[in-house]
């Protein structure tokens, strides 16, 4: 098959810490004439800045109708390599090649005018893509009704959510036709529903021969949805292959042996909401080996800084099985019923516990899910902290279940048996 995307050796370097290089030549004679001394100290200090360099030395070729996804953690350079694609960043070095229309959803509202109508960015992006006003009009109606914003349509789009924004944003890039799709993190905004309605619009788009290029945090949509995936790590490429395989890598990497983790201020710089720790135990436990008949606590610490209060603040956790296979999840407001209200700064010491009697046998690994509903993850994969369960007077323990009951989980469920007296031995301690 013909090559679409072929990237040799691309890098792409940030300087950190360092002034700005914009200034004008007469700007800098002038600053230099005042006074010469300093002018030289700052530009040592410049040259001798801190570099970080988001990408190294990328190679890779992708073919025609191919989907491929770019898994790795926070900071490992998918967003910057998608933004080089895209041609919104240009990098330090190497070289990019893409045959055909791009149409890319990097960011919510990415290429729309705040002040134009949702009608008038339907056109407006379809003319960045290079497309004639004739071609947008014949898919205007397929784009407003997969966007199902009918009657927001002629409102100016800075009165939008940030979820009305992705579906006009994600309707416009998948119906007008490129030749590549570039997808980032976006579809982590918006309801359950819409999301596999853009999952289910990238297989259609791929199944008619078109290359999607997909960056999510959702491994089971990566799973789903490509043949192929790109493991970055520190701005390489340390894994390329068969999605499942890749995938599989991933969760090696992140396993940490760990019950109990601390951490610092984000990467990124973006402190609104910082996890501080994380732990899992079991009470009388001296490792991560845990009982299957005493319940396991989960403990949290998060901080929030930003200001002023916001609403939205998603705090919570899912665990996932050796399989992969996510076993449950549990949200600090699973019960409540009112919209959520503001959340204030401060520091939120949070615990859960699991119960007795429901895991089965087996190593789990627990991923804290912090965020701001549908704007910004801040906490994922690359905090997980892990445990091994063992059936230690548990459910069906006796019988040694884990060798023929398989179900993911192993609740004890009370049961009422009238009539005959059958042969138990010894109840369940609880």
């Amino acid at each position: 098959m013909a090559t679409v995307v072929s990237v040799d050796s691309l890098s792409k370097m940030y300087r950190l810490g360092g002034r700005p290089t914009s200034e004008s030549l007469r700007d800098a004679v002038v600053q230099f004439a005042r006074a010469p001394i300093g002018s030289l100290r700052r530009r040592r200090a410049d040259e001798v800045g801190q570099e970080l360099w988001a990408l190294r030395d990328v190679s890779f070729d992708i073919s025609d109708g191919d989907v491929v996804g770019f898994i790795g953690h926070n900071g490992a350079g998918k967003s910057t390599l998608l933004k080089v694609l895209a041609r919104i960043v240009e990098p330090t070095s190497g070289r990019v090649q893409i045959r055909g229309r791009v149409g890319s959803l990097l960011e919510v509202g990415t290429g729309f005018h705040p002040d134009l109508t949702g009608r008038e960015n339907v056109f407006l992006n379809g003319a960045l893509l290079g497309m004639r006003r004739v071609e947008i009009a014949r898919r205007f109606d397929e784009i407003v009704a997969f966007s199902e914003l009918e009657r927001f349509l002629d409102t100016p789009v800075k009165r939008y959510s940030s979820g009305m924004y992705m579906r006009l944003a994600f309707a416009v890039a998948a119906h007008l036709e490129p030749e590549v799709l570039i997808v980032d993190e976006v579809l982590a905004v918006g309801d359950i529903a819409f999301q596999k309605k853009c999952l289910g619009k990238m297989m259609d788009v791929a199944r008619h021969g078109r290359t999607v290029l997909f960056v999510s945090h959702n491994l089971q949509a990566i799973a789903n949805l490509c043949s192929r995936a790109l493991l970055l790590s520190a701005g390489r490429i340390v894994h390329d292959g068969a999605a499942a395989e890749v995938i599989d890598r991933y969760y090696q990497a992140l396993q940490t042996g760990q019950t109990a983790r601390a951490f610092g201020n984000r990467a990124d710089g973006d402190n609104r909401i910082v996890l501080s720790a994380i732990s899992v135990d079991q009470h009388g436990a001296d490792s991560a080996s845990f009982r299957s008949d005493a319940p396991v606590d989960v403990e949290m610490q998060v901080r929030v800084t930003a200001e002023p209060p916001f609403e939205g603040l998603v705090i919570g956790f899912s665990l996932f099985n050796s399989d992969n296979v996510e076993v449950l999840s549990s949200y600090y407001d699973d019960l409540e019923r009112s919209p959520p209200g503001a959340a204030e700064s401060g520091v939120y010491d949070m615990r859960c516990t699991i119960p007795a009697h429901l895991l089965q046998e087996g190593t789990y690994r627990l991923i804290p899910n912090i965020a701001i509903a549908e704007i910004k993850r801040f906490a994922g994969d690359e905090h997980a902290v892990e445990f091994s369960v063992s059936n230690v007077r548990g459910v069906g323990s006796r019988w040694q279940s884990h060798r023929w009951r398989r179900s993911v989980l192993l609740p004890y469920l009370p049961w009422v048996v009238e009539g005959a007296e059958l042969p138990i031995a010894a109840h369940l301690e609880r």
